[in-house]
């Protein structure tokens, strides 16, 4: 594999991860932007501009778009998280010139009113079918409970009321401030040819504006905070403990992902034989999400409610003694965490979004083989040195009954 990096006149960062034996080849523009660039009058923008991106540019309309992305056989869609904004296609090497052509087009937009008023019925539908769902409801709850006032716990989906106001205008201004070139970073992953990459991309994206875009990193002081939500016609309960965590710019990110995996992973882990195979709980665990200068810790829990406080006093007892794991508990975790590193290093997609969000957060390349040996580097004193730092105790509870 070959790793090239270079930059526009504008900004644009390119990276490329090249790799002749593969097959396909994919391509993402990774735009650093997300709910946690948003203020509370226009939550949910970021979202509901992904939706735009699809409904047509100065010349193709939304059909086009849809038909030109079928008749590649391109796997294509996008995502918007609370830090980013992703558009990517997986393509055979033979479409990558036309791929590219497409997704830089569809980056900017022609935000037509009429298409505007369409979709924000639909985002609206969206957020009204998420909020049946009660893994959506305490995740997000959850989240505003733990950050507080900080961007970082904002909505990624806004809500009914912040996305009935927005207006054609002020998405404009959003996405002339938020997609910027030097906000943006274009990967490409799998077959394909660097410089012809390069020179299609200053051909493509050359002449976007380049201006910088700041974001809120406000350090993050978490407070003892606890809550119940009430839902009607749920026959189960859930609960979530959030603490702090280790952000994506920490190498602490290594033992904390290993030490989540021996506690909460979905088999083999503590919380699978405490509540799981007991019958305790349907779903159970513990992970951590590192973000842009700040990461959290969280357990959560599904359970009948008759059940659910006992369920998640255990839960809530792993989460606090989280140096009481075996040897092979630490070998069987390393070894899950390195396998799937693997087997997503076999996909031109996968890879993308690897380089792509790594390139995002951190502005370096780590190689998968470099990747697997930092993962089977981590060791228990490193987990214990993480712990000194964060405790996996929460700060933030959440409760969701019927």
């Amino acid at each position: 594999m070959k790793f090239f990096q270079t930059q526009l006149g504008n900004g644009l960062t390119l990276i490329g991860e090249q790799r002749e034996s593969a097959v396909s080849a994919a391509i993402g523009f990774f735009v650093k932007t997300g709910a946690r660039d948003e203020t509370a009058e226009l939550a949910g923008v970021s979202h509901f501009l992904e939706h735009m991106m699809f409904k047509g540019t100065g010349k193709r309309s939304a059909l086009d778009i849809t038909y030109e992305l079928g008749a590649m056989g391109a796997q294509a869609n996008a995502f918007t998280s609370e830090e980013s904004t992703v558009y990517y296609a997986a393509i055979l090497p033979e479409y990558f010139t036309q791929a590219l052509e497409l997704l830089s087009d569809m980056l900017r937009p022609a935000l037509d009113e009429n298409e505007f008023l369409l979709e924000q019925k639909v985002i609206l539908e969206e957020i009204a079918l998420y909020q049946d769902r009660p893994a959506h409801v305490l995740f997000e709850t959850a989240m505003r409970e733990f950050f507080g006032p900080h961007p970082a716990g904002n909505s990624v989906l806004g809500s009914t009321e912040s996305v009935a106001g927005l207006t054609p205008a002020q998405m404009r201004s959003y996405f002339e401030c938020r997609y910027s070139a030097a906000n943006i970073v274009l990967a490409a992953a799998g077959n394909f040819n660097w410089q012809e990459f390069a020179d299609l991309a200053e051909k493509y994206c050359g002449s976007w504006q380049g201006l910088p875009a700041a974001r809120d990193c406000r350090v993050h002081q978490p407070e003892e905070r606890s809550k119940i939500v009430t839902k009607k016609d749920m026959q189960q309960a859930h609960l979530c403990f959030i603490g702090p965590g280790p952000s994506a710019q920490e190498d602490m990110r290594y033992p904390a992902e290993v030490l989540s995996c021996i506690l909460g992973d979905s088999s083999g882990s503590r919380v699978y034989w405490e509540l799981i195979d007991k019958g305790l709980a349907d779903s159970a665990g513990v992970d951590g999400e590192d973000l842009d200068q700040t990461g959290l810790i969280y357990g959560h829990v599904s359970s009948h409610p008759e059940t659910i406080d006992e369920a998640g006093e255990i839960l809530l007892g792993i989460m606090k003694t989280p140096r009481d794991f075996t040897d092979q508990a630490l070998h069987r975790a390393i070894t899950k965490l390195a396998t799937r590193v693997v087997l997503q290093g076999e996909s031109s997609m996968r890879r993308l979004m690897a380089i792509g969000l790594d390139w995002l957060y951190r502005e370096e390349y780590l190689p998968l083989d470099a990747e697997l040996r930092r993962i089977k580097a981590v060791t228990r004193d490193e987990i214990y040195s993480m712990l000194s730092l964060y405790s996996f105790s929460p700060t933030a509870t959440v409760k969701l009954i019927p």
